[in-house]
């Protein structure tokens, strides 16, 4: 095989590099997967949450009396939520409900006797809701917007690392990296796996030991023991190793 590799910085695309686009391929879908499962999450959200506004918008406001409170340990309220059973009266008809949900800060301020405010949905007049509780879950809609924006953004940021990824491993090797030969340390074994290996390079006399990657299932281009092979610019302890193929896609062969 005679070579004829143009200078550095040499013409290489992303498209050329086999399997580049593969990869990049399965990351726009795993990104839209992701997007698709994120966007289905906030949407079953935003439902709950627009009903939690619709409830406060229809609900009225009455004033009850709390009978007994139930709240979990001391050293565990923080953040938690609490249990009240309330007496009130809506639309002249008395009501003892148990199991009213609020924050277990507030409601271990409360003692027998005290006065909470209730929000009433008049459909259902037995199911109250404390007041503070309520439209505090309901204003958490507001961020759920934010948070769809945010989980795009980080798609869009994987997918973009990925591409940068690709390019930093596959490419710039090719266009700007020092090709060499490279002296295995031993024989290469007959696989169709992807294998790295050590190598050494000889270069104004210095000796450069490096790691070197080579594609699963090809014919490395080689003078006698020696592959050819191009040194990562960003990491010079490792090398691409360039294989007849790839050598023929890009038109480094005569």
């Amino acid at each position: 095989m005679q070579l004829a590799i143009p200078h550095a910085p040499r013409k290489v695309r992303l498209t050329q590099v086999p399997g580049a686009v593969g990869r990049l391929v399965r990351g726009v879908v795993l990104g839209l997967a992701a997007i698709a499962l994120l966007g289905a999450g906030a949407a079953w959200a935003g439902r709950f949450f627009v009903e939690e506004q619709a409830f406060v918008a229809r609900a009225e406001e009455v004033e009850g009396l709390l009978v007994a409170s139930r709240l979990p340990p001391p050293d565990a309220r923080d953040g938690a939520e609490g249990a009240l059973e309330v007496l009130y009266t809506f639309q002249s008809v008395e009501h003892s409900v148990s199991g009213v949900t609020t924050f277990a800060e507030y409601a271990e301020g409360l003692g027998r006797g005290a006065r909470v405010q209730l929000l009433v949905d008049p459909h259902r007049p037995d199911r109250p809701r404390e007041a503070g509780f309520a439209r505090a879950r309901a204003s958490r809609v507001g961020w759920l917007p934010w948070g769809l924006g945010l989980g795009v953004l980080a798609a869009l940021g994987l997918f973009a690392r990925e591409v940068r990824r690709l390019w930093r491993a596959e490419v710039e090797p090719l266009r700007t990296g020092a090709l060499v030969w490279l002296t295995p340390e031993g024989p290469l074994p007959e696989t169709r796996r992807e294998i790295v290996f050590p190598a050494h390079y000889f270069r104004q006399d210095v000796k450069h030991e490096v790691r070197a990657r080579v594609r699963p299932g090809r014919a490395p281009v080689r003078n006698g023991e020696k592959v050819l092979a191009a040194v990562v610019p960003r990491q010079p302890g490792w090398a691409r190793v360039i294989d007849q193929d790839l050598a023929k896609t890009l038109g480094w062969v005569r």
